[in-house]
């Protein structure tokens, strides 16, 4: 490709309103444009780069066996009311009618399409096992789109399923998808860590996120260098020093506390208490099979909630905190006094039901303080077991950096800011059962189908290789996914002897096999350099003044480092340097 040929819109400077370095670069060196608010066109560079993903996609896929497929984007409500999720899906999915007032949705993930076709043509165990990908354009009206590429509100995905009549086919093929993960993030140049998550909306028994580490990511990981132990805060737990409480009184005892709204006001107020002394009272409302109930969640006073935690053990589809009206109405009393002593009668007397989880870190504490249900006031003496009697025990808090490993005695956790560019689940039998997804067994036995989803984002690995490859000049692309394998910039295209040095240079790599880039432009050197060097190209061939010596200078964009290769010996050693970063 010729760049006075080619489109290539580079900007001098940074755009206002790009919040991350991806998105600044990729908005500079002219790969992408925005036409809305989480909607990009990919620009010529932009899509060679996408290409050369979906490439590497395919080509794992195929080798752990997968087949490809391309569904429609467009789904009937029908088929995701099945599976329960029209409803679980919420104002993340894009809903829209057709002339005849039928109810379709842009797909967010393919879970159901892709069962719906195995119920209808597998029978057997003998048709199983069977992987299915696709790499196809997804849909999701995210509230808050930003970060570029990182948050968008339609995407490209790669999403495969796997189709086993046992849970140990399962494993294998959760096993070869792992596999399969991680030699893809290899060749496109990407640092990451597997972690333990939450499998959310999707469903099912275990999931791994794959996660690339930079400040830009949206996510929060827990990892312990000692052992490995790696997980998303969202599913991350620590041990903590147990504490010895005092037996305190036989009974709670109630004290003002006017102006006490905080569990950071009781710890200074005369006669209160340290925050980890204290159980925080948070109420919520959880949507559990399509019915809203009220939820207290109890935690030390010193720890915070993880929302996704206590929608997990909850089972429920979505929690929301619940608004100040609601709250006085549940208990009586403003978000500054609540507790847990008395919930239960006073719900009742309200006409309402609640239900009370605790964090594990509270079991057994004693002697504690918490709001009374009665404005300005709170209660000393508050055993939590005999007092409140939570419904239920589960691990809620968000783990902090220096806790101490939950997997090794003498590993401590880091947390740090992380972007997630795959995720795999073991979906089971979820979709499955619910969709009549059923085949027989070796005997003779009908069961349901054992399913497992698998997704890498080709815009979360474009940014991520940004965010981990570049430098102040600007893109430093891995070479497996760069646009081009190369770029010959003539320095003076008027003097012949060097333009037609390049343009021989040019035509040789071209029949090696490489994807070549001329910059034929008649512009100064300097700009040439500064351009090439923003975009990212790894190899950078400059044909001047050393022509005149048959010779040429190449400059490795990675190591940042010039030699000057004799004419003849430029394409093997292109080669060779190419070869080396696929």
């Amino acid at each position: 490709m010729r760049w006075s040929q080619y489109f290539v819109p580079t900007l001098r400077d940074d755009p206002a309103d790009a919040e991350v370095v991806s998105h600044r670069l990729l908005l500079r060196a002219g790969f992408i444009r925005q036409l809305g608010a989480g909607i990009y066109s990919y620009l010529p560079l932009g899509y060679r780069v996408a290409l050369k993903i979906t490439q590497i996609l395919r080509e794992e896929m195929n080798r752990i066996g997968g087949q490809e497929f391309l569904l429609p984007a467009l789904s009937p409500r029908e088929l995701w009311e099945e599976s329960g999720r029209w409803s679980v899906m919420g104002d993340n999915m894009f809903r829209l009618k057709d002339r005849k007032g039928g109810d379709l949705c842009l797909a967010m993930t393919h879970e159901e399409v892709f069962t719906s076709i195995a119920r209808h043509e597998i029978r057997s165990y003998k048709q199983l096992p069977q992987v299915w990908y696709q790499i196809q354009t997804k849909f999701r009206d995210e509230a808050r789109p930003k970060s570029g590429l990182m948050r968008l509100r339609q995407f490209t995905m790669k999403d495969a399923y796997s189709f086993d009549v046992d849970a140990g086919g399962l494993d294998r093929s959760y096993e070869d998808q792992r596999e399969a993960y991680k030699r893809i993030f290899d060749r496109c140049g990407l640092k990451y860590v597997i972690v333990e998550a939450s499998s959310g909306a999707m469903g099912g028994s275990a999931s791994n996120e794959f996660m690339t580490r930079t400040d830009a990511g949206e996510d929060l990981i827990a990892t312990c260098e000692r052992c490995g132990y790696a997980a998303n805060l969202e599913k991350a737990a620590s041990r903590i020093p147990a504490v010895t409480d005092d037996a305190g009184p036989d009974a709670p005892e109630e004290f003002p506390t006017p102006g006490v709204r905080t569990i950071e006001d009781l710890t200074i107020f005369p006669g209160g208490a340290a925050a980890d002394r204290q159980i925080k009272t948070l109420v919520y409302i959880a949507t559990i099979n399509e019915e809203p109930q009220f939820v207290l969640a109890l935690l030390r006073g010193d720890h915070q909630l993880h929302e996704t935690k206590l929608a997990d053990a909850l089972g429920a589809n979505a929690v929301r905190p619940a608004q100040a009206e609601e709250i006085r109405d549940l208990l009586g009393a403003g978000a500054g006094s609540l507790g847990g002593v008395g919930a239960y009668q006073q719900a009742k007397a309200a006409g309402r039901e609640v239900r009370v989880i605790a964090d594990a870190s509270l079991q057994g504490r004693r002697n504690m303080t918490t709001g009374a249900n009665k404005d300005d006031h709170h209660l000393h003496g508050v055993s939590i077991e005999r007092d409140i009697k939570p419904d239920q025990w589960a691990d809620l808090r968000i783990v902090a950096s220096g806790e101490s490993c939950p997997n090794c005695e003498a590993g401590t956790l880091e947390v740090f800011k992380a972007m997630e560019i795959g995720h795999i689940f073991k979906l089971g039998t979820k979709y499955s059962e619910s969709m009549g997804a059923r085949v027989l067994n070796p005997d003779g036995k009908e069961v349901p189908i054992i399913m497992g989803s698998y997704g890498i984002g080709v815009e979360r690995i474009i940014s991520a290789a940004i965010e981990l490859h570049h430098d102040a000049d600007g893109i430093i692309w891995p070479r497996a996914i760069a646009p081009f394998d190369v770029v010959v910039t003539v320095t003076n295209i008027k003097q012949q002897e060097i333009r037609d040095a390049g343009e021989q240079l040019y035509t040789d790599l071209q029949r090696a096999g490489l994807d070549v880039l001329l910059d034929d432009r008649d512009e100064r050197a300097g700009v040439k350099f500064k351009d090439a060097d923003l975009i990212g190209i790894p190899l950078r061939i400059t044909v001047g003044k050393k022509i005149s010596d048959g010779a040429v200078e190449l400059f490795d964009r990675t190591a940042k480092q010039s030699t000057d290769v004799k004419l003849q010996d430029v394409v093997e050693h292109v080669q060779q340097l190419a070869l080396a970063g696929l």
